[in-house]
């Protein structure tokens, strides 16, 4: 009876324990979608989702709007054309990914690259402003989504990875001051356009875009008009420059700049110093302005001379160059406003 006894109680001590799982056992989290992509996968998927994205928006738009905008946008003749536009994309797709810029960089990117374009059409080719915007929104997301799905968003876009990493300067992303800095781009790209509607682009829109049926909104510029446009383009300024060039931290290289001996430097050294011979912080400013002026001048320049009728290829340089002017005027200013 006694062995009985101690072998039931020893069932029940049994029953009452919890065996640990082996390590093979115990549960992981779930993968997300960008971590079961292969690397090597990851671009060539972002490439074909953006253009996926990019046709059935915009086919679906046409249905819905009745092909306005077709109506106002020339089909490429020639396969040279085809694959210019299409290489552009490409372009602009490989600038983001291997540049690693995230999705809300991109968008903001794109927004600044593209929405001249819309634009023009909106304000002097009497194109729908909703239509405009949604066309826009197309653009900007069939870029933005496949980003979005394959990178997580950087440190600087993600305040509490932020907080977590220690990033330097973190307190210049308050709301308070990105206000600021949105305000000062947006004044920056008023004044530019205003001046540049006033003074420049009638006659190149009357010499240069022959199918534009009104000049009315150029000779009726004002600053209260258009601000609700710049403001847009204030914010995308802001957000894709001054962020990412407010949280760097200094580096070592830097310290190499102070020990720079223009006596002892060779011709070579001398050059580099002068062209290149910045911090580490104010070279990410410099980047971040030339990405936004050149994809700006070239997608606005394409768009004009590519898309539309009968429009010179010297006209839409002109007009692709005062954007860009405003690109490079507001990464001076906040380059200012960021500096040590």
């Amino acid at each position: 009876m006694t062995s009985r006894r101690s072998a039931a109680d020893g069932d029940d001590d049994t029953a009452l324990m919890t065996i640990p799982s082996s390590p093979k056992e115990v549960q992981q989290p779930p993968r997300t979608f960008r971590d079961a992509v292969p690397r090597q996968a990851q671009f060539p998927l972002a490439v074909a989702t953006s253009f996926a994205m990019a046709s059935l928006g915009y086919s679906l738009l046409g249905e819905l709007t009745n092909g306005e905008l077709a109506a106002l946008s020339r089909s490429q003749d020639t396969w040279a054309e085809v694959s210019l536009l299409a290489g552009w994309r490409v372009i602009e797709l490989t600038l983001g990914w291997y540049g690693k810029l995230d999705s809300l960089d991109v968008a903001m990117l794109n927004l600044l690259a593209h929405g001249p374009h819309y634009y023009l059409l909106s304000t002097f080719y009497e194109l729908n402003w909703t239509i405009s915007a949604s066309a826009l929104a197309i653009d900007v997301l069939s870029i933005a989504v496949p980003f979005f799905l394959l990178r997580p968003l950087s440190t600087i876009h993600t305040p509490s990875a932020a907080a977590a990493a220690g990033l330097p300067n973190r307190e210049l992303l308050d709301l308070p001051l990105q206000a600021y800095t949105a305000a000062l781009s947006t004044g920056i790209y008023t004044v530019v356009l205003v001046l540049s509607l006033r003074f420049i682009l009638p006659r190149v829109l009357v010499v240069n875009y022959s199918g534009v049926p009104t000049l009315e909104p150029a000779y009726n510029a004002s600053y209260a008009a258009i601000l609700p446009v710049t403001t847009l383009f204030g914010i995308a300024a802001s957000t894709f420059i001054f962020a990412p060039f407010a949280t760097t931290a200094r580096a070592k290289e830097d310290d190499k700049l102070n020990e720079f001996d223009p006596v002892a430097a060779s011709l070579g050294e001398t050059v580099w110093w002068n062209v290149w011979g910045y911090t580490v912080k104010t070279k990410v400013v410099i980047r971040r302005t030339i990405v936004v002026a050149l994809v700006t001048a070239v997608n606005t320049f394409l768009a004009s001379s590519k898309t539309l009728y009968r429009v010179d290829a010297s006209g839409a340089a002109v007009y692709a160059g005062v954007w860009a002017f405003a690109a490079i005027c507001s990464g001076v200013g906040l380059g200012f406003v960021g500096g040590d």
